[in-house]
This record gives structure tokens, C-alpha cells and sequence, in this order.
């Protein structure tokens, strides 16, 4: 054996023996050992590869083996023959015909729309254990074997049924409406014992396809059989018994079989003796609750599609506590949410940026300090406007899957799109209840992971910044947030009113040019409704002050002190009534009349006022004569008329034009003066935290762009279940949509920084507000118009379903959102949180956002009807809720789950959208979302109590998971992410043993800490 091309010296017969293999790397000897007694017999090979494939060799080099072989290429030839057959009889047909096949044509499988292709349950009976005594563990792989390709590909499993050899499995198979199968399909599957239950959970999904496991990993091989997808559909009884055989095909191991979920159908069957009866029962169709015969599905598919892709599909049928069968269909999504969003975001703050660079540039000429702090600020704005315009060109040139996974939530490119965002749905047929849907949105907690939370997030960074703006001393002039939001209310406003103002103005002109009385009459109508808004937009003391404040910016200003005004943080207030200690008396710092006249800029708003009563007056003055000449030319000669209308053309427009003219310059210069004054207020926010407050703008943007993408996803879902429930649309335009997230966050380490920052977020979506629009186009994507802190979301609906909601939504009415956040640690980080770190924040926010919820129901119970709200089974009262919820919250108690759930309710009495977050929207929240579902099934839907434990882990089971890769997978994403971020946690009950060992962990996290921030 040392030599390939040796001849051989010795000639061994193998009968009655076995191969002994060496593990080692470096042993490349196998041991053969005989039954006879005679001595071992040592094969030594060249390397390790040699080595293997000899044992390999040997092991097949056996009657029995040769026996397989055949049995195999028998069954391979009679496969191959029936392709020939068919190949055969497609070259009987014309040649017309058969060139016009051109690819093999496949039959498709007939489904409802947008329901899955196929579904099938599966049940096994008087399997064979290798020992009498095995009491077997089972559980059923199934793989597909696709027509075209021939190639065998894993696909799903069912959960794992122990101690019996009739095993009924809960899960089933589904497949979704993408997926590829047709009748000439064929599955395969493969029956399992598992000898350690937790070793397969994790091998099951690494082994590969064409291989088959080996006993000593955990689970041994059974059985499997193969049938074509057609047969079961055409199948007569919607059923198929298949024979379960060895891997030879020679050995009958039991059978397996295979029921054909039918939707439509109720089903038939009771549920006792569970665990032996395989009776057919048929499978219902899930329909959601608010569906309606007045629109079909398939009008439902263009808007849903633009949204969702990728659905994975699960199936599953639980018994009821009356025997019966209940079916969950349950399916995660992806949305193309996660990109939109956050590229529409992004492009609005570059055009912002723009606009407000642009108004600092128009500032005009400042005085030395002031132009050189002006100057400051634009090259930093620009600096971080470039990084806006980077990041928006690398998210275009994104490919792949439309979500973003965990092992990525560090990179700098993706810091705007949010964690795994997916939609969790789960649709629930009862055989006497009604048929339900229950929707959760899980992504990862909005934070800005790439900027990390060494000094915290943002709760904690905005406050400490308010607080040093504050004492900037005299380089500029603090304002006041409420302040500075204002200022920039007023430049959207002016940005928005002008232009309309002005073109109502030219059709003002046209109507008088055209002699149109009615025409005219709603120009002016039009024009005056703008313009009254324009004047009261500047009503505001806000403007006053920092006009004055800029004149003693410009040069030439002679001040007595080389002080610079502060302005107050009170809006409204007076400058001469000022009590702030660091407040610079008038006569320091204010100019006196002779220098600047305190009254000028009232006379020139008020002027704009002045000339448009100076139009209508004028209108008013045409109108009437229009209307006397009219009655006088009606008792004159026809022909005289027409020349009247000719001289009074002329007149109409040559009267008006110089009014319209007067209040357009009016108008401008009022827009000048504003704009100014208001970009002066902004140079001061700026100015004052240079770079810090470009930093935290950036911050906050990239956290709401996270909380936004999955708040318009939750709208969208919503809206569509709920288009034919009038209650829910009559509470959505009256009320608003109450949003509810489910925190799983710890306040310790990095995680208080994710909550500081996940609180922020959420709370900025109060300011986002909703439009639906009827859809113009193909394009169901949403559109985001506004500036930040006040953005509308205008969602695309096709004509059928926009002509389904009221007229106020349909008018335009613009819809608010409520949302709340409630957080409870659960993790172990939270343990040392609570034993040895501070909880606090973790109270504020629940506490805060309690008082928020009681808010939205007080004004539900206002202006809503009782009978509005979803009838559960279970009924609660909500306001008993909301006060079990406030206990709850004021108790204080470690790990208080019973806030999650008390809120979960609450949402979805109040037709809620709910939110699921931890840190990547995995672990933690696909506990909590699967805990929550089999809670429901118990709770509404009659769920047998002695199976709710084994629905949880049928749900949980990652075997159930099926085809999905692991880098796609969103509840594995990054294996090193199921570990916590510091490796320094160890037992809390170890640490409590001794204080001498609780000193020592202190010293060592400390250590670990430092050297991992240095």
C-alpha cells in the first residue's frame, strides 16, 4: 500500500470483520478485526485523505453492500426510463408544436392569490426501532427535488415527537406563493430518531444534503420515500400512504402519511389519542377577521407586494380544549421599508441642509466675530452635508436581501436601516371561533450602533448639551429649543406660503384679464386664505427680537459694551422685561430708537394686510360695477354690450395689477427680513455646539430613520387589515393610531445606551404624520414630504381600496400617531443591572409613556363609540388594564414581564400596531413574539392547556426553519451575536458565594472595560 502502482503481495479475504478507524491527524492506520478470533490486521496508507477513502472502500466491500448497490442503479434506470418516455413522446409532436415548447413545460399548481402553493401534514405510523425496547424520538425531514434541475434540496422539518412509534406531527409543511413547485415536483422525506435531542437541534441544519448522518451524532436514520406533488393534489381522498424503506430500498420500516392542507375546507376529525389517531383532517382557509367580500385579494396584491418579499411560511395544527383541531399559518416577511424610508429621509436632510446653508450665506454682511462664526459653520455644515450625500450614493448602489442583518449593525453605510425589520404574522382558524390575524413588527431597538454609547445616548447627550448651551458665555445668543423649533416652523412656512401666495396672485390676474367674475371670486378666496395665514405666521415675538439681534450683528453697530445681546429663553417675552441674571441691561446692548426704530417691522408685515384689503376692496368695487353694467346692457342693443366687455377687459386688469404688484413687494420684503432674522436664530444653535450639535443631529436623524422605516411599515399592514373594519378607519381619522413597542433592552452597559437612544427615537414619531392618496402609477411606494420634526408620510392606494375609506381620510385629513414605549430588561445583564447598577431609566421611560397611553385613551373614550373596539375572547376591561398596568409599573419589581403583556392587551383592544425590540430582533424577541402567540391561541382561540408547552417549542424549534440560510436567517444572523457584548458576566449566585470573589469580578470588569475603551 505504499505505492499506487505496486503489485499486490498479499491477497486478504474479508468475512465476518470490521473496520477500526483512527481519529488522530496524524495515525493514517486502519485496523480490520475479525469474529473468528484471528489476529488484527494493520493497513497503513500514504496520508490521511488515502486513509479515509480506504475505510471508506472497505466498509462498501461486502455482499450486502454490492446488494444496495444494485438495488440502487435498478431504481435509477427505471426513473431514467420514465424521463425517456416522456422525452420520447414529446418528439411525436409537430415540429411547430415542439419548437414552441422550447424549455420543458412544467404544470402549475391552482391556489387561491396570495395564498400558499401547497400545504401538507404529516403523521407516521408502526415505525421500526433497531431494539424491541427503543422508545423512538422522530421527526421528519423534507427535501424537494426541483424538475428541471434534479438536484435535492433540504427544505424544511417537522419538530421533534418522543416515546412513541405512531408519531402525529404539529407541524406542517407550506409553501409559499414564489416558491417554485409544480405537479412533476417531488419531495422526499426522510424519517429520523434522535437519540439527543438537544446535539440535532443544532447539527440538523449543517449536515449536507446528499449525505446522511451518522448514528453517532445524535440521531440515527429510519426510513424515507418519495412521491410526485401531483399525485397528492389529484389524489382522490386529498391523501397519500407512502411505505417508509431503508436506504436500500429493501427493508419496510413503516409507513408515513401525507394529508393535503385544502383551503376552503373545514375540517373533520376529532383529536383524541393524539399521539396514535392519523385520520384526515382537513385544513380551513385563514381568513383575516376584517375581510369583506367587497374586494378580493388580488386586488390586495400590488400595494402588499411593493411592500413585503420574501415571505417564509410556517404551518402548524394544535388541538383545542373541545377536541377539535384549530390551524396557525404563521409568516415572516421582509419589507423594502427597511431601504425606502431611510433613502426618502436622507434626501430630504441634504435638501435641508442645502436650503439652510443657502440662508446663511444670505445672511448678508455681519461684523467681524459674527461673519468669522458664520464661516465656522457652513464649512462644518458642509462637511457633514458631504456625508449625507456619500451615504445616499452607497445605499443606491445596495444589492441583495431588503433588510438588514445583525452582523451588520456596525457598519457606517447602513447605519440608517433598521435591524432585521420583519413582519411577524400569524393567521388563526378556529372550527368555532372566527378566523383571526395577529400582527407584530420586530426589528432591532433604533440606535446609532456605529457612533456607539461610550458617553451614553441620546437622552442622556441632549440633556447634558442643553445644559452646556446654556453657559456658552458671550460667542453667541442662546435660544431656547422651543425657540429654535419655532424659527424653523416659520422658514417652512415661508418656503411653503410664498409660492402659493404668488401663484394665486397671477390667477388672480388671469381671471381679471379673462373677465370672469366666479373665476375671480375664488382667486380671490384662495389668495386671502394664504395670505391671513402669512401675517399670522409672524405674529410672534420670536421674529421681533432676533431682527434686533441682527442689527446689532451687522457693522457699524457701535455698542457702549462690546457685549452681544442674549436673548431669553421665553418666547414672547419682552427684551425690556428681562430678569435673566446674565442679562445685559437696554441701554448696554440694545440700540436706542435714533439707531433702530422697534416698530419698523410691524409696519412692514402689516403692510401685506393693507394690500390685500386694498385687492378685495378693489374686486369687490369691479364686481359690482360688472354686475349694475350687466342689468344696464341687457336693456341696450346687443352689439353695445360686446363692445362694453371689450373696454372693461382692459380695465379690470390695469386696476388690479398695480395692487397685486404692491402686495408681492410687500410681500418679498417681509420674506427677506424673516428669513434673515430666523437664519440668525439658527446660526446661534449651531454656533453654540460646534461640532457636538451637528454630531447629535446626525445621532438623532439615524435613529429616527430606523423608528421611522418600521413605523410606516406597522401603518401600511395595519391599514390594509383593517380597510372593510369601520370602527378601526372611523378611530384612525377621529383619534389617531395608538403604536405600542415592547422593549427587552437592559439598562446595563452598552444596552442603557441603545434605550437612551431607542427612547428618543420613538418619541420624535409623535411629529410624523400620515396621508393616504389614491396611487397614480404602478409606484404603491410611500412618499415622505416635510423637514425634520415634521414629516407626512403620504401612502399609495390603489383606486379600488382608496374608494373603501371615508371621506375625510380620502379628503386628505391628515392622521396622528400615538406612539408609547414600555421596556423591561430580561436578559442576564439585567440581573446585574438590578442587583448592582441603576434601573431608573428603565422606570422613567415606562412611567412616562403610561401617562402618554392614558392620554390616548382618555381622548378615545371622548370621541369614540364603545363598540368600535375588536371583541376578544378573553374580556378585560381597559380601564381595569390600564390600572393593573399602572401598579405594575409603580411596584418596581425585578423582571416584571407582566408590564409586557398588560401593554400588549392594551394595544390591541385599542387596534394597535405592536412592536417587538431587543437588541438585533432575535433571541429575545422571537421568545417574546412566540410566547405571546401560543398566550393568544390559549387565551382567544381555546388552546388544549397539555399542549401549550409543546406549540411554544414547535414554534421555537430552529429545525421548523427550513431552507433559510443562516447568514439570511434573521432569528440566527451573526452566531457571535448570541453572546453577550462583554465577556465579563459571570454567575451572580458564584459572586454572592464570597465578598472576596465579588471584589475580584469588580476589579477584573473594571480591567476589561478600560482596556477596552482605551
Amino acid at each position: 500500500m505504499s505505492e499506487v502502482s505496486s503489485e499486490a503481495s498479499e491477497v486478504v479475504i474479508l468475512e465476518r470483520c470490521w473496520i477500526v478507524e483512527f481519529r488522530s491527524k496524524t495515525n493514517v492506520s486502519i485496523v480490520l478485526k475479525f469474529q473468528s478470533g484471528e489476529p488484527d490486521l494493520y493497513l497503513e496508507a500514504a496520508s490521511k485523505p488515502d486513509c479515509e477513502s480506504w475505510a471508506v472502500a472497505l466498509g462498501e466491500a461486502n455482499s450486502e453492500g454490492l446488494q444496495n448497490k444494485i438495488q440502487q442503479l435498478r431504481r435509477l434506470i427505471m426513473e431514467i426510463k420514465e424521463e425517456r418516455s416522456s422525452d420520447e413522446a414529446q418528439q411525436f409532436l409537430p415540429s411547430s408544436q415542439a419548437d414552441s415548447l422550447g424549455e420543458p413545460q412544467f404544470t402549475s399548481i391552482r391556489r387561491i392569490a396570495n395564498e400558499p402553493k401547497l400545504e401538507f401534514s404529516l403523521a407516521c405510523k408502526d415505525l421500526v426501532a433497531a431494539t424491541r425496547d427503543r422508545k423512538l424520538n422522530t421527526f421528519i425531514q423534507v427535501s424537494v427535488v426541483h424538475p428541471a434541475e434534479h438536484i435535492l434540496t433540504r427544505y424544511s422539518s417537522t419538530e421533534i415527537v418522543e416515546g412513541t412509534r405512531d408519531p402525529l406531527f404539529l407541524t406542517g409543511v407550506t409553501f409559499p406563493p414564489e416558491y417554485p413547485i409544480y405537479e412533476e415536483t417531488k419531495i422526499k422525506l426522510t424519517v429520523y430518531d434522535v437519540k439527543d435531542k438537544s446535539q440535532d437541534t443544532v447539527r440538523t441544519s449543517v449536515l449536507p444534503d446528499h449525505k446522511e448522518p451518522r448514528a453517532d451524532v445524535g440521531r440515527s436514520f429510519l426510513g424515507c420515500t418519495t412521491f410526485r406533488v401531483g399525485d397528492l393534489v389529484k389524489s382522490k381522498e386529498q391523501q397519500l400512504t407512502l411505505t417508509l424503506r431503508t436506504s436500500d430500498g429493501g427493508k419496510t420500516v413503516g409507513t408515513i402519511e401525507v394529508n393535503l392542507v385544502k383551503m376552503g375546507e373545514l375540517e373533520d376529525g376529532e383529536t383524541d389519542h393524539i399521539t396514535t389517531d392519523t385520520q384526515d383532517q382537513k385544513c380551513a382557509l385563514v381568513r383575516e377577521c376584517t375581510a369583506t367580500e367587497g374586494i378580493s385579494d388580488k386586488d390586495n396584491l400590488p400595494s402588499l407586494n411593493a411592500v413585503l418579499k420574501n415571505p417564509i411560511c410556517k404551518l402548524y395544527r394544535f388541538p383545542t380544549s373541545d377536541n377539535k383541531w384549530m390551524r396557525i399559518r404563521e409568516q415572516m416577511a421582509e419589507t423594502t421599508l427597511s431601504f425606502h424610508v431611510p433613502k426618502e429621509l436622507i434626501n430630504l436632510h441634504i435638501k435641508e441642509d442645502m436650503r439652510r446653508n443657502q440662508e446663511l450665506k444670505d445672511l448678508g454682511e455681519l461684523a467681524p466675530h459674527w461673519d468669522n462664526m458664520r464661516k465656522s459653520v457652513i464649512a462644518h455644515c458642509d462637511q457633514m452635508l458631504s456625508m449625507y450625500q456619500d451615504t445616499l450614493a452607497e445605499l443606491g448602489k445596495h444589492t441583495g436581501s431588503s433588510f438588514k442583518s445583525s452582523c451588520s449593525k456596525g457598519e457606517k453605510t447602513l447605519e440608517f436601516i433598521p435591524i432585521n425589520l420583519h413582519l411577524q404574522r400569524m393567521h388563526v382558524h378556529s372550527p368555532r371561533l372566527k378566523d383571526a390575524l395577529y400582527d407584530v413588527i420586530t426589528v432591532g431597538a433604533p440606535a446609532a450602533h456605529f457612533q456607539g454609547f461610550k458617553n451614553g445616548g441620546l437622552r442622556k447627550l441632549l440633556s447634558k448639551f442643553e445644559a452646556e448651551r446654556r453657559n456658552t458665555g458671550y460667542q453667541c445668543i442662546y435660544y431656547s429649543p422651543e425657540n429654535t423649533a419655532k424659527a424653523k416652523e416659520v422658514l417652512s412656512n415661508i418656503n411653503h406660503l410664498q409660492p402659493l401666495i404668488s401663484s394665486h396672485a397671477d390667477l388672480l390676474l388671469n381671471s381679471a384679464s379673462q373677465h370672469s367674475p366666479d373665476s375671480l371670486k375664488n382667486s380671490l378666496k384662495m389668495l386671502s386664505e394664504k395670505t391671513e395665514l402669512f401675517v399670522h405666521a409672524f405674529k410672534d415675538q420670536l421674529v421681533r427680537s432676533a431682527l434686533l439681534a441682527l442689527y446689532t450683528a451687522r457693522p457699524g453697530c457701535v455698542l457702549k459694551k462690546p457685549a452681544v445681546p442674549r436673548n431669553s429663553a421665553e418666547e414672547g417675552s419682552d427684551l425690556q422685561h428681562q430678569d435673566h441674571p446674565s442679562q445685559i441691561k437696554r441701554q448696554d446692548s440694545i440700540p436706542h430708537h435714533s439707531e433702530y426704530d422697534e416698530e419698523e417691522w410691524d409696519r412692514v408685515w402689516a403692510n401685506v394686510g393693507k394690500s390685500l384689503n386694498c385687492v378685495i376692496a378693489m374686486v369687490d368695487r369691479l364686481l359690482e360695477k360688472d354686475s349694475i353694467s350687466s342689468i344696464k346692457e341687457g336693456e341696450n342693443d346687443p352689439s353695445a354690450a360686446d363692445c362694453k366687455v371689450l373696454r372693461t377687459d382692459g380695465d379690470w386688469y390695469e386696476q388690479l395689477y398695480p395692487l397685486v404688484i404692491t402686495l408681492k413687494d410687500c410681500m418679498g420684503e417681509v420674506v427677506t427680513r424673516a428669513k434673515q432674522s430666523m437664519a440668525f436664530v439658527l446660526l446661534q444653535e449651531l454656533a453654540c455646539g460646534l461640532p457636538q450639535c451637528l454630531m447629535l443631529t446626525l445621532r438623532r436623524d439615524i435613529v429616527f430613520s430606523q423608528a421611522l422605516a418600521g413605523l410606516v411599515c406597522g401603518f401600511i399592514i395595519k391599514l390594509h387589515t383593517g380597510l372593510h373594519d369601520q370602527g378601526f378607519l372611523q378611530q384612525l381619522h377621529t383619534v389617531g393610531l395608538l403604536v405600542q413597542y415592547e422593549g427587552l433592552l437592559s439598562t446595563y452597559s452598552e444596552e442603557a445606551g441603545m434605550l437612551e437612544d431607542m427612547a428618543v427615537g420613538i418619541s420624535d414619531l409623535q411629529k410624523v404624520m400620515f396621508k393616504v392618496i389614491e396611487a397614480k402609477s404602478e409606484d404603491f411606494l410611500p412618499v415622505i414630504t416635510g423637514r425634520r420634526e415634521h414629516y407626512v408620510i403620504e401612502v399609495q392606494l390603489p383606486a379600488k381600496m382608496f374608494e373603501l375609506l371615508p371621506q375625510e381620510i380620502k379628503e386628505g385629513k391628515l392622521l396622528r400617531m400615538y406612539p408609547v414605549l414600555f421596556n423591561v430588561g430580561i436578559n442576564e445583564q439585567q440581573t446585574l443591572a438590578e442587583r448592582f447598577g441603576d434601573t431608573t431609566l428603565q422606570e422613567n421611560i415606562n412611567q412616562e409613556n403610561l401617562e402618554l397611553l392614558k392620554e390616548y385613551y382618555k381622548l378615545f373614550t371622548e370621541k369614540m363609540p364603545p363598540d368600535c373596539l375588536p371583541h376578544f375572547q378573553e374580556q378585560n376591561d381597559l380601564k381595569g388594564l390600564l390600572e393593573n398596568l399602572h401598579q405594575n409599573i409603580q411596584a418596581k419589581k425585578r423582571k416584571n414581564v407582566e408590564i409586557m403583556w398588560l401593554a400588549a392587551t392594551i394595544c390591541r383592544k385599542l387596534n394597535g400596531v405592536r412592536f417587538t425590540c431587543c437588541k438585533s430582533a432575535k433571541d429575545r424577541t422571537s421568545m417574546s413574539v412566540t410566547l405571546e402567540q401560543c398566550s393568544i391561541l390559549r387565551d382567544e382561540h381555546q388552546l388544549h392547556k397539555d399542549f401549550f408547552i409543546r406549540a411554544l417549542d414547535c414554534m421555537r424549534s430552529r429545525q421548523t426553519q427550513g431552507a433559510l440560510n443562516e447568514s439570511d436567517d434573521p432569528e440566527t444572523g451573526c452566531l457571535t451575536d448570541n453572546k453577550p457584548t462583554s465577556r465579563h458576566f459571570y454567575p451572580v449566585a458564584l459572586l454572592l458565594v464570597s465578598s472576596h470573589l465579588l471584589v475580584v469580578w469588580l476589579i477584573l470588569s473594571l480591567a476589561l472595560l478600560l482596556a477596552k475603551y482605551q
